[in-house]
Order: C-alpha cells, then sequence, then structure tokens
C-alpha cells in the first residue's frame, strides 16, 4: 500500500480503513514508510471481523496499537467538525457504495 499511502499522507488524510485480514488492529499515526508520525500521520485500522472465520496473528509489526483476534464485530466512526461540503461527499460516497 505504500503508493497509495504516500498519496493521501500527501493530501494529509486522518484514516485508512482496511478489511482484508479477518481480524482487527489499530496503528498509531505513522507515516507511508511505517515510521510513528503523530503530527501529520496516518492512523490505520484493519477491521475484518465480520467474515465466517478470524485469523491469528502474525508477530506484532511497528505502531501496533490495538489487535483482536477472537472478537466478532464492526467499526463504527462519527465523523465530527467537517465542512458541510465534505459531509455531503461523505454522505454520498456512503450511499453510492451502497447503492441507496
Amino acid at each position: 500500500m505504500k503508493p497509495s499511502g504516500e498519496v493521501l499522507y500527501a493530501a494529509k488524510a486522518d484514516v485508512v480503513l482496511n478489511g482484508h485480514l479477518h481480524n482487527y488492529e489499530r496503528f498509531a499515526p505513522q507515516a507511508p514508510s511505517g515510521e510513528a508520525d503523530p503530527t501529520q500521520g496516518i492512523r490505520e485500522f484493519v477491521v475484518g471481523t465480520g467474515g465466517r472465520s478470524l485469523n491469528t496473528f502474525k508477530p506484532t509489526v511497528a505502531n501496533s496499537k490495538m489487535r483482536n483476534a477472537n472478537t466478532y464485530g464492526v467499526l463504527k466512526l462519527t465523523l465530527q467538525d467537517l465542512p458541510e461540503g465534505c459531509k455531503n461527499l461523505v454522505l454520498d460516497m456512503y450511499q453510492k457504495m451502497w447503492n441507496l
């Protein structure tokens, strides 16, 4: 994900959501290189806890803050303090994603 991570980093993205692995992991803000970056870094979530099975973890990687491979669930995020145009963009993306 390094090339897309560099684009997101340059655009000052706050969060990246992934769901490929069948477990949950949250990372501290980091640069595309994987180095900690508390000022401009992107916080990454891996949320694959809604499938039919859960996967165990390989060794812990840098900046990992929370891991869970034994609980099914979903991630709920609440967007706050967004300009009205961003709220509309997020809603439009959500509606297209779920064909609403």
